[in-house]
């Protein structure tokens, strides 16, 4: 834009800065820069709020004790919050004006997450009026334009999908646990060593049972790809991955036993008909559909998968340093009495993640005074190198347990409200 000075105001909620166009062109705020190429008053009024062409003034109807909170940062590289102001009204200012969350200083962003935690837990839907009214849209444009079976296949998917919804989709919920727990205790139970005199009296009797919970498994999974919306959504998702690796081995280990006969003769058929049914297994992880704490804590890992990587990258550096030093002292020098637990550096390695976890088996230790200190620096260092990324994980752990709460009671309050009406 062409400027009919060498210097342009801001005139902020009353405060008045004054700036070259030198600077403007490479401000650090993004909106602020944005003034250099605007090419016409039109432009110029989508950045600001009005402009006044004979002074050259460009107002801005935002706090002002917040611009120049946000101006010391661009003096001096360092953004706090504004005293006795709302940490998520300093948050929209900061959007406004172009600035990321990652620019505050870190003990204000562990005060903006706290804050925003505390403040989605107890969010209205009056606070999300766009969603709310999103939702009625589709609501309305599935009842005027589909006919009455997609409507029955959106109430059947919200069934199935959350448990919370209504008092069916709780009664599925009831009975997916209680075949979850009754699969887990027969899968217990095969391991016992009495099983198998039990299992002789009452075979037929245990692979009804198990035939029931995979039928019922097959089934509940066949329904809800039916009445997904996205079928290829469907199959990516995680947790039906999972239903669909605890299901499978069922039917694996069936065809197997057919073909093999029921004391399998081929010792790889065997071994490969054991793995396939302690698969079944993963049937623990279906409880993650009913309870949010387990939600809770898959959605934390996705979301803190860089924390974890950074926490294993602690413990094979630790176990690279104190695994070699260890060999060293307890095996490496020419001493009279050797240990032999420590007679290679991985066989090391396995002391050093016990130690460092603060496990302790006991099943190697150091017995040279040296190894001992080096014990001692080993476990302290164990307790700091996990402490540090642990701090981001909870804070991260705490927020999602807050979202997946907030929308399971928003499906119940919207549920509920439909039923009413």
């Amino acid at each position: 834009m062409n400027f009919p000075r060498d210097s342009f105001t801001l005139n902020v909620g009353g405060a008045r800065y004054s700036f070259s166009q030198e600077v403007i062109k490479d401000f650090p705020l993004r909106r602020v820069s944005r003034l250099h190429g605007c090419s016409s008053e039109q432009d110029v009024l989508e950045v600001c709020d009005d402009y006044d062409q004979e002074r050259n003034e460009y107002f801005f109807d935002r706090h002002s004790e917040a611009f120049g909170f946000i101006m010391m940062y661009v003096k001096y590289g360092k953004l706090r919050f504004v005293p006795q102001m709302c940490e998520l009204s300093f948050y929209n200012e900061m959007i406004y004006w172009g600035l990321e969350r990652s620019q505050l200083e870190y003990c204000c962003q562990r005060r903006l997450d706290e804050r925003m935690s505390d403040t989605y837990t107890y969010m209205s839907d009056e606070s999300k009026p766009d969603e709310s009214c999103n939702l009625k849209d589709e609501q309305q444009q599935q009842q005027q334009q589909g006919p009455s079976d997609k409507k029955w296949k959106e109430r059947m998917r919200i069934t199935f999908e959350e448990p919370t919804s209504s008092l069916a989709a709780q009664i599925l919920a009831v009975i997916s646990i209680i075949f979850v727990i009754v699969s887990m205790v027969v899968l217990c139970a095969s391991t016992l060593p009495d099983w198998k005199t039990a299992q002789n009296h009452s075979a037929e009797e245990h692979r009804i049972i198990e035939a029931i919970c995979i039928g019922w498994f097959t089934a509940e999974c066949i329904v809800r790809f039916i009445v997904s919306k996205d079928k290829c959504e469907f199959v990516k998702r995680p947790l039906n991955i999972i239903d669909l690796l605890a299901i499978t081995p069922y039917y694996v280990s069936v065809l197997m036993t057919v073909f093999t006969g029921e004391n399998p003769q081929l010792q790889r058929a065997g071994v490969t008909l054991r793995v396939l049914r302690m698969m079944r297994i993963f049937w623990v992880i279906k409880l993650a559909r009913h309870f949010i704490g387990l939600q809770t804590l898959g959605l934390t890992l996705k979301r803190c998968y860089r924390e974890m990587v950074m926490l294993l990258v602690f413990i094979c550096v630790a176990m690279a340093i104190f695994g070699a030093l260890s060999q060293l002292l307890e095996h490496g020098l020419d001493l009279e009495a050797k240990n032999e637990d420590y007679s290679s550096i991985p066989a090391a390695c396995w002391w050093v993640i016990i130690s460092m976890t603060t496990v302790g088996y006991g099943d190697m230790y150091p017995i040279s005074v040296p190894g001992r200190i080096l014990g001692g620096v080993c476990v302290v260092s164990g307790i700091v190198l996990l402490a540090l990324p642990i701090t981001f994980i909870y804070h991260s752990f705490v927020q999602c347990y807050h979202e997946l709460k907030f929308k399971s009671a928003r499906y119940g309050r919207s549920l509920s409200n439909e039923f009413l009406n």
